[in-house]
């Protein structure tokens, strides 16, 4: 199993929006072979940002990769650029096999 994570450093009172955005977006992830479980996690608040976490819970590495070189992939990203002053930053991948 491998757990694939996107840190998000979100602008103090646009959390609601960057929580809309992804409700509101069209994921391609239950078409993709390998994909297990989506979610969007909150983390705590400061007064420079508020945390959020994609948590995207992969069967392998590879059905990860595939999805990330996938046209579904592009689809999926097609509309980031219309989020500015949501995040403070690009996000922060942190990828993880499942050991235990």
């Amino acid at each position: 199993m491998f757990i694939a994570m996107n840190r998000f450093k979100i602008t103090p009172g646009k959390e609601d929006e960057f929580i809309a955005v992804w409700k509101n977006r069209e994921s391609q992830l239950d078409k993709v072979s390998g994909f297990q479980q989506f979610h969007l996690l909150q983390g705590p608040s400061t007064d420079e940002h508020t945390l959020f976490a994609s948590h995207v819970i992969w069967d392998t590495r590879e059905a990860f990769d595939a999805w990330v070189h996938s046209e579904a992939f592009r689809q999926a990203h097609a509309n980031a650029g219309g989020t500015k002053g949501l995040y403070l930053g690009p996000p922060q991948f942190e990828g993880f096999e499942v050991v235990l």
